[in-house]
């Protein structure tokens, strides 16, 4: 089953990319200079290192958009998409005059013909090789893609967008390049919804998509639908996991401290700005990122102490940042070890801190509102009742916002004089978007008095969880639902089915007994889930948690971006805006 790291989305990207550009690059024994645009940039960095390169004769890495200086000896390979300002960037370095003796250009997807077309008459004599690789999604973790496009979450839900057909039409590409990858031609259905049609429109164009992308080929062979479910939803589906403060590693890192690009900066011993990427490179961050805080408190300074006993260090005394840094001086081989261990110890050090002033009064309250029930099981009668001490308390303006919102989840939306109350106490009458905007997806939040609050059945987990971490995203129950088969079709009706063998719970497994190659280390299905607008670090881990549980299916998530809960936010607000003249979508959607 393909839920390792050694069988994640980054090693089918690098696989994909090797099996292409690599592969035609091999030919030569010539030294080569690789040529990336930011969006190819990001996907390298993403899963190889400059050493892979370098192994591959590839000797510099340069910027498309960037002045170069020419090497006329040299061959370029540009790996870029397809849009019109890479392609006049491609252009301008063979006119008037060659920068390069020849070139290698490999698109991230499709390139439309007016471009190639220029292309061709352009500097088609330089061109060697020309060819759509098909990879235009970023892939962010072994299980977690994103289509890279932050951006898409106001031109699909912002009422003054005027570029949403376009960006649903982005979407949907990259969702056919994501499946190409993974070599999948998935059964495509979609959580029906009353007041949104995002996902019915975004399922229509990845189907619609998916047939014309495995159109029969040369031979006239089809490729046929494979064991694989392509999920489609709203983030308006469940509103209350990205607001929630969460209590795992990642979610909780993300959350309160200031991580970005995965860029942790923290200050060493000496005083000295230090960085640390958590990434999967970290086995450490892997292996802690999902566990609840609790638990990482508690084996971080084991793992340090294992190091220490290994080279006879002292063991009786209390693990300190301080402790460490004499450690790392006396044992230069364990450095780098030590250091990973020196970031946790710092990060989680820094989370706790969070969690000690406000977060671990506030988790109880929001717990209480997000399930409806306290922690002895007894139902939340009067949430108005859990809010209030929240709102009384000097809280940060942002931690008061995100508790009067689930409330308002929690009633299933409130009276206009109810919620202007909230809005004074809470001293945000400038800014009641924060609140108000939440309806652009779909999510009430002002109600005629009648409304009763309506909660969906859930799945019973009381036995998996810690006080303060009762709340399961809704997705979890959705991702086990569907690898049972137990999705009902009229909330989630199908836009195109898979074979009917689907069974993530081993039906599948068992019909597929043949032996993998080394090219296919996976047995079972997938499936794979997208969420139109952002998706959150506890749903990330809902991923990997089923995937683990059920052994023979692998669930792959993604969206448009990553959310955290103090940007969704901003995001949600800044949904009124009137659109700005500078404001453009990822560049890739012209294409």
């Amino acid at each position: 089953m393909a839920s390792g790291l050694d069988h994640g989305l980054k090693k089918s990207v690098w696989k994909r990319i090797k099996e292409t550009i690599i592969e035609d690059c091999r030919k030569s024994e010539v030294w080569k200079i690789l040529i990336l645009d930011p969006f190819t940039t990001k996907l390298l960095s993403s899963c190889c290192k400059m050493s892979d390169l370098m192994a591959e004769k590839i000797t510099i890495v340069e910027d498309l958009h960037k002045s170069r200086e020419p090497v006329l000896e040299m061959k370029a390979i540009y790996f870029m998409t397809p849009t019109s300002k890479c392609v006049e960037a491609f252009i301008r370095d063979f006119k008037p005059k060659p920068k390069y003796k020849s070139a290698y250009v490999y698109f991230t997807d499709y390139c439309p013909d007016d471009l190639f077309n220029n292309m061709k008459l352009s500097c088609g004599k330089y061109i060697r090789v020309c060819k759509e690789i098909n990879i235009s999604f970023m892939p962010q973790e072994a299980q977690v893609f994103t289509c890279d496009n932050p951006g898409a979450f106001r031109s699909v839900y912002s009422p003054h967008s005027q570029d949403k057909r376009r960006t649903l039409e982005t979407l949907a590409k990259q969702l056919v390049t994501l499946c190409d990858t993974l070599d999948e031609y998935p059964g495509v259905r979609y959580k029906k919804d009353s007041n949104m049609e995002n996902a019915k429109a975004l399922a229509e164009l990845v189907d619609n998509k998916l047939s014309q992308h495995y159109e029969p080929d040369d031979s006239g062979k089809k490729k046929g639908k494979t064991q694989a479910q392509l999920l489609i939803l709203e983030r308006g589906f469940d509103p209350v996991s990205p607001i929630l403060h969460e209590l795992t590693y990642q979610a909780m890192a993300y959350d309160l401290i200031d991580i970005n690009e995965d860029t942790y900066m923290y200050k060493g011993k000496d005083g000295a700005e230090k960085r640390a990427i958590l990434s999967e490179d970290d086995m450490l961050w892997v292996k802690l990122r999902h566990k609840h805080i609790a638990e990482v408190t508690e084996q971080i300074p084991k793992l340090v102490k294992e190091i220490s006993a290994s080279k006879k260090q002292p063991d009786n005394q209390k693990i300190t940042i301080s402790n460490l840094s004499q450690m790392m001086k006396k044992m230069p081989a364990f450095r780098k070890q030590l250091t990973e261990k020196t970031v946790h110890l710092q990060l989680a050090e820094e989370c706790m801190k969070h969690f000690s002033n406000n977060v671990e009064k506030l988790c109880k309250a929001e717990q209480d509102l997000a399930v409806g029930s306290d922690v002895q099981g007894d139902k939340v009668k009067d949430p108005m009742r859990t809010l209030l001490p929240v709102l009384l308390h000097p809280y940060s303006i942002p931690d008061k916002i995100r508790a009067v919102l689930l409330y308002i989840f929690s009633v299933n939306g409130t009276t206009e004089e109810n919620l202007s109350k909230l809005i004074q106490h809470v001293k945000i009458q400038d800014q009641r978007e924060f609140i108000l905007n939440w309806k652009e997806l779909g999510v009430p939040i002002i109600t005629a008095q009648s409304m009763f609050s309506r909660r969906p059945s859930r799945r019973e987990r009381s036995h998996e969880t810690y006080n303060l971490s009762r709340w399961t995203p809704l997705l979890k129950d959705v991702m086990e639902d569907a690898v049972e088969n137990k999705l009902d079709t009229r909330e989630w009706p199908h836009q195109s089915e898979c074979p009917a063998a689907w069974n993530g719970s081993g039906a599948v497994s068992a019909r597929q007994k043949h032996k993998p190659s080394s090219g296919d280390e996976r047995r079972g299905a997938r499936l794979i889930i997208f969420i139109i607008g952002g998706i959150t670090h506890s749903e990330m881990r809902c991923a990997y948690e089923v995937t683990q549980a059920v052994k023979s299916c692998q669930v792959i998530i993604g969206s448009s971006h990553i959310l955290t809960p103090t940007g969704l936010l901003d995001d949600i607000k800044a949904l009124s805006n009137a659109p700005a003249e500078t404001f453009t979508i990822d560049e890739r959607s012209n294409a």
